[in-house]
């Protein structure tokens, strides 16, 4: 069975693994990430250390990035955590230095290709992944395939502006909608310091039954709710996977489904008589390895 490199590039890590045709791990690890201030050539040497122990065994390379990637050509258009590999045409690159056919994908929606591949998006042919980390990124299924748009930015969900009176405000797009959105509710249900919060804490104090807490996560999930509702009824979705860290947290979903059992006791058009269809939201199946499987995906389906 064919072997591959795959990789998942972050801002912190360059986690990597040996992946086999069934998207099994073999082996993985992890280097700290080059710094902005790096040069692409000390970029190209850290994967250097990856690549070359592996060289004659795998058969490709397949990466995940954040960032906006023009997938079909491989070029990383613009990638604000590694800016020397802006415009840079990753396989033509790859090929060159290791010999390796390769291919690129954005981080959010390889995310997406896991959960269609393997995860809670198979059978289905409408559906959305949402991954909630510093903001939300994450992809859309149209007919059993990833949508990625002619500017390959459908998904950036970050983007879209949800309080048109106040659109110059960065509290206005669904960007607020990420982990820090959650505790910024938490500081204004009690004017609590949320600078050092983290999700573990978080989440740790709501399953102790912290009231702040629990209505800070209230007020969160029932945003949360309206914003999915929103794209269900625009896109008519059949399931929206949610990602991301705090997706892990059981007491997430629990809150989310009961915020979206709400929303016929306060839409209007529901109140008035319209039959408007609940989405129907689950955890994404896959979590800290859904970009390799989804990286791996693109690869073997997407680009050979």
């Amino acid at each position: 069975m064919s072997e591959y490199l795959v990789f998942d590039w972050g801002g912190t890590d360059l986690k990597y693994a040996i992946m086999n045709d069934l998207s099994e791990i073999l082996e993985q690890g992890k280097v700290p990430s080059p710094s902005r201030e790096a040069s692409q050539e000390e970029f190209l040497e850290t994967i250097d250390q990856i690549v070359l122990p592996v060289k004659e065994r795998v058969e490709g390379i397949a990466i995940s990035s954040p960032g906006i990637i023009d997938s079909k050509n491989g070029i990383i258009r613009l990638v604000s955590v590694f800016p020397y590999l802006n415009g840079c045409c990753i396989p033509e690159l790859f090929k060159e230095r290791y010999g390796f056919p390769c291919a690129i994908e954005n981080d959010g929606k390889s995310a997406a290709l896991a959960e269609l591949w393997k995860g809670n998006l198979q059978g289905i042919d409408d559906g959305a992944v949402l991954l909630i980390g510093t903001g939300v990124g994450g992809g859309l299924i149209f007919d059993g395939k990833l949508r990625r748009g002619k500017d390959f930015m459908c998904g950036e969900f970050s983007l879209v502006c949800t309080n048109l009176s106040k659109k110059e405000e960065k509290e206005s797009y669904w960007a607020e909608l990420g982990y820090k959105g959650l505790f910024r509710r938490l500081e204004k249900v009690n004017g609590e310091d949320v600078t050092d919060l983290n999700g573990y804490q978080f989440f740790e104090r709501a399953q102790q039954g912290d009231t702040d807490v629990l209505k800070a996560l209230e007020m969160y999930t029932d945003d949360l709710a309206m914003t999915l509702f929103s794209l269900n009824n625009l896109l008519n979705l059949e399931r929206i996977c949610i990602g991301g860290g705090i997706s892990a947290a059981p007491l997430l979903m629990e809150y989310l489904r009961k915020s979206i059992q709400k929303i016929p006791e306060y839409n209007p058009d529901m109140l008035a008589g319209l039959d408007l269809p609940l989405p129907d939201v689950c955890p994404c199946r896959f979590s800290n390895d859904a970009n390799l499987i989804g990286a791996l995906y693109h690869f073997l389906y997407e680009q050979n």
